[in-house]
C-alpha cells in the first residue's frame, strides 16, 4: 500500500497493480484517478496523470568587494583614501527536467481490474 499518492512510480504500478484486484484496492495504492470514462458496455477506465518537475541550479561567483588605496586611519574613519565599489560577477546554469507518468486501468463489470497499461516520458 502506498501512503504517499504524490510519489506514484512505475515501480509502484509494477509491484502493486494486478488483474483481478478491486477498484477499492486500486484507490488504496494509487489514490483517486484524474479522469474516469466508460466504454460502450459501461465499464470504467481510470486515468492517472502524474507530472514531476526537477530543477537544478549551479552557480559560480567571483570578484573583489572593495579596493582601498592609501589613506590614514583617523578618529572619523579612513581619510584620504580612494575606495572603489568593486565588482561582483555571478554566472550559472539552470536545468529543468519534467517527467510524466500516465496510467490507464480498465475495469470489468464487477469493478475488478481487467487490464492496465502505463507510459512514462522525460523531457
Amino acid at each position: 500500500m502506498n501512503n504517499s499518492n504524490d510519489r506514484v512510480t512505475v515501480g509502484t504500478v509494477q509491484r502493486e497493480i494486478r488483474v483481478g484486484m478491486s477498484s477499492a484496492d486500486v484507490v488504496q495504492v494509487l489514490g483517486s484517478p484524474n479522469m474516469v470514462t466508460t466504454d460502450e458496455q459501461r465499464r470504467e477506465s481510470w486515468v492517472y496523470d502524474k507530472i514531476s518537475t526537477e530543477t537544478a541550479y549551479s552557480t559560480s561567483q567571483g570578484g573583489v568587494s572593495a579596493l582601498v588605496l592609501g589613506g590614514v586611519l583617523g578618529p572619523a574613519g579612513l581619510l584620504g583614501a580612494g575606495v572603489s565599489p568593486g565588482y561582483g560577477e555571478a554566472s550559472g546554469a539552470k536545468s529543468v527536467t519534467q517527467r510524466t507518468l500516465t496510467i490507464i486501468i480498465k475495469f470489468d463489470n464487477a469493478q475488478r481490474v481487467r487490464d492496465f497499461a502505463y507510459r512514462t516520458s522525460s523531457f
